[in-house]
Formats: C-alpha cells, sequence, structure tokens
C-alpha cells in the first residue's frame, strides 16, 4: 500500500512538472493539463452544442460581420492571434456573453440591446477574448479534471492524451471564472482595447449598465460573471495607473447603425424553456 502511495505521489508530481509553464499574458505560473490543440477541438464540439441549445447565429449578415470584424480588431492585437478567434451573435433574449475553449467567441442580442456604444461592445469582446488568451478555460478544465479523478494518474501518458475531450466538452456547462480571473480578463481586455484604438471607458459604462439593469432584475451575465460593483472602481484605478485618459473611438452612431436599428428588423426569438 505504502508503494502505491509512492508511485501515486510521483506520478502526479511528474504530471505536474510537465504540465507547469508562465503565462505570457498574466505573468503567472500556469499548470495545465489541456493543450492549445486540445482546446480547440473542444471549443469546435461545444460550439455545436451551444448553438443547438440556446440558438442558431443571428440571420443578419450586417450584425455578425459588424461583431466579428470588431472582434478581430481586438484579436489582431493579442497576446494570441494565431488562435483564429471567431466572433458570433446568438439571438437570443438572455443577457450573456462567453468564451469557449480555442478561442470561440459569442455574445446574445438580449446583451447587444443593452448596449448603446461600440466602445462598451469592443470591451466584452475584448475581455472574452482575454480570457481565452490567459487560458482561463483550461485552468478550470484542470482543476476539475483533477478533482474529479482524485489525482488518480495511472500510466505515463502525457497530460493532454489523459483528458478525453468528450468528457470535458460535457464538464464546460457550469464553469465560472475565479475573481482572479475575471479581474485578469478586465484589465487585459482592457488594455487590448485600447491598443485597437477604443477609450477604456467603454468597459467601464458597460458594467455600469449591467449593474443598473441587475438591480432590476438577475441577468444570467453574473452567473458565470462576478456583480460589476466592485469591478468598476479597479477598472477605473486601472485607467489612472496606465494613464489611459478619455481618449479613443466611442462609436454611438455606429453601433446604432449596425447593431440597434438592425436588431428591430429581427423577428423575435422563439420562446422555450430555454429563451424567456
Amino acid at each position: 500500500m505504502k508503494t502505491f502511495w509512492l508511485l501515486l505521489i510521483a506520478s502526479v508530481f511528474g504530471l505536474i512538472c510537465s504540465g507547469c509553464s508562465v503565462n505570457p499574458v498574466t505573468g503567472e505560473d500556469q499548470f495545465l493539463l489541456v493543450s492549445p490543440e486540445d482546446e480547440k477541438k473542444m471549443g469546435e464540439e461545444y460550439s455545436k452544442q451551444v448553438e443547438k441549445e440556446l440558438g442558431e447565429s443571428v440571420n443578419d449578415v450586417q450584425i455578425q460581420n459588424y461583431i466579428n470584424s470588431i472582434g478581430q480588431k481586438i484579436a489582431r492585437i493579442s497576446h494570441s492571434p494565431e488562435i483564429g478567434f471567431s466572433y458570433k451573435t446568438i439571438d437570443h433574449n438572455s443577457v450573456n456573453a462567453f468564451a469557449l475553449p480555442g478561442g470561440y467567441i459569442y455574445i446574445t442580442t438580449g446583451l447587444l440591446k443593452e448596449l448603446n456604444a461600440e466602445s462598451q461592445l469592443a470591451g466584452i469582446l475584448a475581455h472574452e477574448t482575454a480570457h481565452v488568451t490567459a487560458r482561463h478555460i483550461a485552468e478550470l478544465i484542470t482543476r476539475d479534471y483533477l478533482i474529479g479523478i482524485g489525482f488518480s494518474v495511472a500510466g505515463s501518458q502525457a497530460a493532454s492524451s489523459a483528458i478525453r475531450i468528450a468528457d470535458i466538452v460535457r464538464q464546460l456547462e457550469g464553469m465560472s471564472f475565479s475573481r482572479r480571473q475575471e479581474r485578469q480578463a478586465d484589465t487585459v481586455g482592457m488594455d487590448y482595447m485600447v491598443k485597437a484604438g477604443y477609450t477604456p471607458y467603454g468597459m467601464v459604462e458597460t458594467m455600469e449598465i449591467l449593474q443598473k439593469q441587475d438591480e432590476y432584475r438577475p441577468i444570467e451575465f453574473f452567473s458565470t460573471h462576478p456583480s460589476p460593483e466592485n469591478r468598476v472602481g479597479y477598472l477605473r484605478e486601472h485607467i489612472f495607473n496606465n494613464r489611459y485618459g478619455n481618449t479613443g473611438t466611442v462609436g454611438k452612431e455606429e453601433y446604432a447603425t449596425n447593431i440597434t436599428e438592425r436588431l428591430k428588423l429581427l423577428k423575435p426569438p422563439p420562446k422555450d424553456k430555454h429563451n424567456r
């Protein structure tokens, strides 16, 4: 029995050492059991499930092209443009945005209706992009995988091969980021949007809008993202510390033309248990 535990501890130690690296986005040591290639495969699988359960992408070329163009502008100046990001809008009443492994990023029409400027939209997309480049999703997958197997690491296979893609895809539902991860996504995301030419206050305004809406009705965005109450404070501090000022694109007219007016032309999404 003692020999078994010694072997188990040695195996776990070897697994941890093989999976450790410094993330260039956050500067922190990361222990990951998931390779970027694995993340891409997971994202491909889960994106199909997302569109099946939440609804298909918005059937409006102008909206989709506009969303993707802003997202790609941010992706190009991010730490990992080679990921091959995808930005789509789902026709759904929930107020939400989320990132899948491998750079698949979604925003709902419900959230788009709450915004009124391109810089606010850029803030949302930059935040989700930062979750991907910081590999926060891989962190969650690794944590849940280790908890699920109780550190059982039979054999000496490579870490990534120890994880079955199908199993992880099922576990992605319900994962939520920590406050540390959210803060990193906020600050790194703000850096991205500023580099892409947007005013950093777009992200602050988005948090204020969502906070105000949440006072009247709980919104889905905060089921996977912490409340913005304290986030507004450190975002303003980040602006001050980096001397960003209030320059950059706001884009109210562009947003009205490409989003607000186009959304009025869409048929309401069908009501079901997922779309209320």
